[in-house]
């Protein structure tokens, strides 16, 4: 939730106004302390905009992905990205990205 949240561009205020409930509320939900009921998680999905299955992604039997979750800063770097709106840029920089990884992941 957190990782969608920040990739919208979203705070946590933004996301309670939306679902009517405290900031305060949308933290538990994030940190795993409170549980999110069925029709909250579907607004939830509303507000961020992707499909109620995203929630899901990762888990045993729903699917072939297994792509290991984002941090909070590829997902802080990976929004940045998509506000970039010139594509040559974008892709000039996700190349530069690539390489730096190929070369220090050693």
């Amino acid at each position: 939730m957190k990782q969608i949240r920040i990739l919208r561009g979203m705070t946590q205020t933004d996301v309670a106004d939306g679902l009517n409930i405290s900031f305060q509320q949308v933290q538990k939900y994030e940190l795993g302390r409170n549980r999110i009921s069925a029709s909250k998680l579907f607004e939830l999905a509303r507000i961020l905009n992707v499909p109620p299955a995203y929630f899901f992604d990762g888990l045993e039997g729903t699917g072939p992905d297994k792509a290991p979750r984002m941090d909070d800063e590829a997902a802080k770097v990976a929004a940045m990205l998509t506000r970039i709106k010139d594509t040559k840029l974008r892709n000039h920089i996700r190349s530069f990205i690539s390489e730096v990884a190929a070369t220090h992941s050693a």
